[in-house]
């Protein structure tokens, strides 16, 4: 059940940026229904990237987030939001992102709300 609310905040993080960036990070559903099915399919991506990758980056990078003073996090969390729409595109789900810059940004959003939300939410554990 936890994983499964880390997806719908994650999904609502995704549609705040989505309005603060609008149209540089969009998605081009037709429907209300297709909307919201389109943020959890992305969350949903968001979220396996972030499971997978993120921690093989982080030891493998462990020299350059120590010498940027953890400064490196923002590219790497940029890079994987740019592979969240590469991976959304290839599946035919209609997110996308305007470049590096927007998506450095919308990562610093998605994180920020994501973890405002969480601490609204009471945890289950």
């Amino acid at each position: 059940m936890s994983y499964l609310l880390n997806i719908c905040v994650t999904a609502v993080a995704l549609w705040v940026t989505t309005l603060l960036f609008d149209p540089h990070i969009a998605v081009h559903a037709e429907s209300t229904f297709g909307t919201v099915g389109t943020f959890l399919l992305v969350a949903l991506i968001f979220g396996v990237i972030n499971g997978v990758l993120k921690p093989i980056i982080k030891v493998l990078g462990c020299a350059l987030y120590a010498l940027t003073l953890g400064l490196f996090a923002l590219v790497v969390n940029a890079l994987l939001f740019l592979l969240v729409d590469v991976i959304a595109e290839q599946f035919g789900i209609p997110f996308h992102i305007d470049g590096f810059w927007y998506a450095l940004l919308g990562a610093v959003v998605v994180a920020i709300v994501t973890w405002l939300l969480n601490l609204i939410i009471p945890d289950q554990d």
